[in-house]
């Protein structure tokens, strides 16, 4: 693309260079420039990416994108924010992507993986090529990629929207993580619905108040514009029974579906029935109509889910009939209230519960069919949020029988002091302190007996464990599986 073509998206620059100057790729890291690049400087949270211009000129680059001068002897380009600049040219550069996609956004701090793997489920049963992105990894059609963070920048996003293209997706979901609104990697980003699923305290380490955090959130809704599309019109999904739905809703002048259980909304769901092998309920939507649904996910935190997913397909013109039954059929998402089964008789759940709000849904779902004592095994992360550790300490004694406290992901902080900060909750309670989580996993197998249920908290999905700043090869249904086949033995 001609670089007077690709700049032609700026409404203000300062610089000049060869207008017919034939930019090849666009990028950000200048270990990746090459002959006939665009490097942008990117000011990040970690490195200044101005510091890198001089090696990104080493390494063939034709022209810089900076906020500022720099130290090279090719052209500079000079804008007030690189990111904002850089949504815009990745968007140019690779064709407007987004926009020749149904694009749909799931941001909350519960549910987003689940969600966005249920909205997937369904359009797939349509006969429709999928993208998926989020948490675990990313997927376009069956192709399977490893992602490091839940949502990419914008650069990232626009080229993975083209291979999209090309390879004949027509509908992508993705989880919008609250940093990357705030950080404005869905910059240019063209979301058809926004869905919303639940707000509750994570991440203040980073927004410092719940304030901020929801107004992070609000953003994906803001991002809906302004304009009604008739054609292709732009719709928010909100849950009615979270109180923060009415701040995504003031964000946005797009038209609102909302879901619920307790308040008045468009998808209710009434005569709710939960057992230790699925849910059932009845759908009921405002105009009357009411479908019995069965799920084989588990508890009143996955109903919730389903109830998006629901009015998600129904903002896609997917009817209720075939999107209930896709639903149907789905056995759960990984690492979400993952059973481990192993030939024991006492049910092991693995969760991604990390948060007071998701660690209560949890323990609620499992006192409904428990029968004999509750383990839970919960640790919190370190160099994240420190207010919920006393928070998660006290809902794991109040709900479980048998609290059992040992690491997460401890990162650089002491495991044994993220562990007193949990224990500043509980002041004189019963509870076990096992700060190897392997040793916790093994404990609480070993102590099981027919009747109870194991939960084990916090890491879900994840194949690692990250000490200091090394990741170990650590999965929980791994140990839990090799804990339950050496009881087995005994």
């Amino acid at each position: 693309m001609k670089l007077k073509e690709l700049l032609s998206v700026l409404p203000l620059y300062y610089g000049t260079a060869e207008a017919d100057l034939e930019i090849e790729k666009i990028e950000q890291d200048s270990r990746k420039v090459a002959k006939g690049t665009l490097f942008i400087c990117i000011d990040g949270e970690v490195v200044d990416g101005h510091q890198f211009a001089k090696t990104a000129e080493e390494n063939g680059a034709s022209v810089i994108l900076a906020e500022h001068d720099v130290p090279v002897s090719i052209p500079v380009i000079q804008v007030g924010d690189t990111k904002r600049a850089m949504a815009l040219l990745a968007d140019q550069f690779y064709g407007s992507p987004s926009q020749k996609i149904r694009m749909v956004g799931v941001t909350g701090t519960n549910g987003k993986t689940t969600v966005t793997h249920l909205i997937d489920q369904i359009v797939r049963d349509q006969g429709e090529k999928t993208g998926l992105i989020g948490t675990m990894y990313m997927r376009i059609g069956d192709e399977q990629i490893e992602t490091k963070n839940t949502t990419p920048d914008s650069l990232t996003l626009q080229k993975i929207f083209a291979e999209m293209n090309d390879k004949g997706i027509t509908t992508a979901a993705m989880e919008v993580s609250s940093h990357a609104l705030v950080q404005g990697r869905v910059y240019g980003t063209d979301y058809d619905v926004a869905v919303f699923t639940n707000l509750s305290q994570d991440h203040l380490d980073y927004h410092k108040t719940m304030e901020e955090y929801a107004h992070a959130k609000s953003l994906l809704f803001a991002q809906l514009g302004n304009k009604y599309q008739k054609n292709a019109p732009k719709i928010a999904v909100l849950n009615a029974d979270d109180p923060a739905s009415e701040i995504m809703s003031r964000a946005s002048a797009a038209p609102v579906i909302s879901y619920g259980i307790d308040q008045a909304a468009d998808f209710m769901a009434k005569n709710i029935t939960i057992t230790s092998k699925g849910s059932s309920f009845e759908l009921v939507s405002k105009s009357g109509t009411v479908r019995n649904v069965h799920i084989q996910m588990i508890g009143k935190f996955s109903i919730y889910n389903v109830l998006a997913a629901l009015s998600t397909a129904y903002a896609l013109g997917i009817s209720e009939e075939d999107a209930i039954e896709s639903l149907s059929q789905v056995k759960g998402v990984a690492g979400r209230f993952e059973l481990v089964h192993a030939g024991q008789d006492f049910p092991v759940i693995v969760d991604y519960a990390h948060t007071p709000d998701g660690l209560l849904n949890v323990l609620e779902t499992v006192d409904e069919f428990a029968k004999g004592r509750v383990f839970v095994v919960v640790g919190c992360g370190g160099d994240r949020d420190k207010g919920k550790r006393p928070k998660m300490a006290r809902i794991a004694v109040d709900y479980a029988t048998d609290p059992i406290f040992t690491s997460d992901n401890p990162r650089t902080e002491d495991p044994l002091l993220i562990i007193k900060d949990m224990e500043a909750g509980v002041p004189g309670e019963k509870y076990i302190v096992k700060p190897n989580r392997k040793e916790a996993i093994d404990y609480a197998i070993q102590q099981a007996e027919s009747g109870d249920v194991i939960l084990i908290a916090g890491k879900g999905h994840e194949d690692y464990q990250i000490i200091g700043t090394e990741k170990f090869d650590f999965d929980d249904r791994v140990m839990a599986r090799e804990a339950i086949e050496k009881k087995l033995k005994l």
